[in-house]
């Protein structure tokens, strides 16, 4: 059973596809906890600031997925009046599992409006990832979460998708489950005999 840290973990886009895991997923927001607790019943779920956790317990875990917020990085911060500070939370967690970290990592995160400090490992639609191993470039098709609705991910909601603004608000921040399912399987060279997507 491989240990799995699931961080930022949303309503768990990127967790669906996994097998053989013992998960921990660590989500700040309760409401948006209790959908992900739905979804893997399994998993223990932590509320509380993934950051922090990260740095309490990586050590603790095989493989480690981390996806910051992204509103900072963003191309919309184009179109915002106010400007803001890119958070560096992206950031200190590249370097801090690259430095220290044992096993394997992905940390996900939209393509900036800026050139990334960091170079990612693989851009995968309109997503930079940041492993510690090899992802062979793939194609995906309907790579636009936001645009699907809970059933065409599979995921179980308990509310509908198209007349709920919190619905489209949490899909707006999934990742596609056959992208997380497969930068897994690439993590312990499932790959070849990985799922078709």
């Amino acid at each position: 059973m491989i240990k799995v840290l699931n961080l930022y973990c949303g309503i768990g886009g990127n967790r669906k596809l996994w097998e053989n895991v013992e998960v921990t997923a660590v989500e700040i927001n309760k409401d948006i906890a209790e959908v992900y607790k739905s979804n893997f019943p399994k998993d223990e779920i932590v509320v509380g600031d993934a950051h922090q956790y990260l740095l309490e317990h990586y050590k603790n875990f095989d493989f480690i997925w981390s996806s910051p917020p992204c509103p900072t990085h963003s191309v919309l911060n184009y179109s915002m009046p106010l400007k803001r500070y890119p958070s560096m939370t992206l950031y200190q967690e590249i370097i801090l599992l690259k430095s220290w970290f044992k096993g394997k990592y992905c940390i996900e995160n939209v393509k900036p409006y800026y050139e990334p400090l960091i170079k990612p490992s693989v851009e995968l639609g309109r997503h930079y990832f940041w492993t510690n191993y090899f992802i062979p470039q793939k194609e995906f098709t309907n790579i636009d979460v936001s645009r699907s609705t809970a059933e065409e991910l599979s995921l179980d909601l308990d509310f509908p998708i198209p007349k709920c603004n919190k619905a489209r608000l949490l899909l707006r921040n999934v990742l596609k489950p056959s992208i997380g399912g497969y930068l897994f399987d690439c993590a312990f060279g499932l790959v070849e005999q990985s799922r078709l997507f």
